[in-house]
């Protein structure tokens, strides 16, 4: 872990400031020393992410303590030890982020192949459902035919029951008109056919 820290102090004892570091530049080394056996002291037991949660505050507070007991011995008085930034080596970071990369790419396949199992059970399921739907519509479609022939054969039944002459010319006239279809047909019957019972008894009209 990078760690960018600072410190303020203050000279509470000038004689013994004076006799243990001298001046000032010796004790900002002496002091800058100090710090940083701390810190790593504290932080080497916790990890990156304590330094962005609530325990920050508590972590702060046992660094200064420690650097307070000891600049105590210069006539120093630590005020405030501070962390301006923690970052982990570029080597960790680039693994990290390799790391999460692989993650998310392994979660990506997952989400891919779950949804591809859910569209081949959605088009499954459709593909039956239009099955049963067409299914359906055929079984009424044929029941309503069916029931539409009975009515229509019903009919016939009553008209030829009512009155067969006219049934039966009616059914020859369809005779003719699929036996004649084209204008082109050809047929060779005996003049007493069955075929042309109803026209045996055409008479010519006179006309006065």
């Amino acid at each position: 872990m990078i760690v960018d820290a600072f410190a303020r102090f203050q000279i509470v004892d000038p004689l013994k400031f004076y006799i243990s570091v001298g001046n000032e530049r010796v004790a900002r080394s002496r002091l800058s020393t100090i710090i940083n056996s701390r810190i790593r002291n504290v932080l080497g037991q916790e990890e990156l992410q304590t330094l962005l949660s609530k325990d920050r505050s508590k972590q702060m507070a046992l660094i200064k303590e420690g650097v307070n007991n000891e600049a105590q011995n210069f006539g120093i008085n630590i005020v405030d030890v501070r962390i301006k930034r923690a970052d982990l080596p570029q080597a960790n970071s680039d693994a990290i982020y390799r790391r999460m990369q692989t993650e998310r790419e392994r979660e990506a396949k997952e989400f891919r192949a779950k949804g591809a199992e859910m569209a081949v059970t959605i088009t499954s399921t459709a593909d039956k459902e239009v099955t049963v739907i067409l299914a359906d519509a055929q079984k009424q479609s044929e029941i309503m035919k069916g029931e539409g022939d009975g009515e229509r054969n019903k009919i016939f039944a009553d008209a030829f029951g009512q009155d067969p002459e006219f049934f039966a010319f009616y059914r020859a006239m369809q005779a003719y008109e699929k036996a004649l279809i084209g204008g082109e047909t050809s047929l060779i019957l005996s003049p007493d056919s069955e075929f042309f019972k109803f026209f045996g008894n055409i008479k010519p009209e006179i006309q006065q």
